[in-house]
């Protein structure tokens, strides 16, 4: 599937076309660290207002604590370190559109951990937009996440950008210029990004630029 470059009000018409009164879509963004796949996907909820609310993979990190007790901390960020049958069962409670209120975790970067109950999705919310690195990935438990979206989204940038981009990101969350650097070129997130990549294969749109 060949990249293509899409206008951000092209974007938002699609997602809007999901956003059926009565009806509850999920729409999956993916893409490897630094993509700018979290960005997007807020500026789609933002121009979508009440017809859309976000819900961040990242909530989905095991917290501190628990990466500890396993013994896999220093992998923090890596394809086991979620809890992905709960963030599967949200996405199908989410899909299910019940008549109650759903909470969603989020993922809080000043503090390192998720935080439970912290997004609320009303009944009458149409669309919900779910980003995170590993959604189309069709491996072990992940590959149960794609089957639950209505439509997925790829994002896959230009390599040197993605990767200014991360490092600068660990850098402005306290890491060293040469820490990040490691992290990015020859630790986990590279490993991350080889393994999100191979999975292109899954999106019903593959994004080279946003315009």
């Amino acid at each position: 599937m060949a990249g293509q470059r899409v206008r951000f009000d092209d974007l938002v018409d699609r997602a809007r076309r999901l956003a059926e009164p009565g009806e509850r879509r999920l729409l999956g963004i993916g893409g490897a660290p630094g993509s700018g796949k979290s960005t997007l996907a807020r500026r789609l909820v933002d121009a979508l207002g009440t017809s859309a609310v976000l819900v961040e993979m990242d909530g989905f990190h095991l917290a501190q604590k628990e990466l500890d007790r396993l013994g896999i901390a220093d992998r923090k960020g890596a394809p086991d370190t979620f809890d992905i049958p709960g963030y599967v069962d949200l996405l199908g409670r989410l899909k299910a559109c019940g008549p109650d209120v759903v909470y969603a975790p989020e993922f809080r970067r000043e503090i390192e951990e998720p935080v439970a109950c912290a997004v609320p999705v009303p009944p009458d919310v149409p669309l919900v937009v779910t980003e995170g690195n590993y959604l189309l990935m069709q491996y072990d438990k992940w590959k149960r996440v794609r089957v639950v979206l209505d439509e997925a989204w790829f994002l896959m940038i230009d390599e040197d950008l993605r990767v200014s981009r991360l490092i600068d990101r660990h850098v402005r969350y306290g890491r060293s210029v040469e820490d990040a650097r490691e992290r990015v070129l020859n630790g986990t997130d590279h490993v991350n990004a080889l393994m999100v990549n191979a999975s292109t294969a899954a999106a019903d749109l593959l994004i080279r630029e946003v315009l």
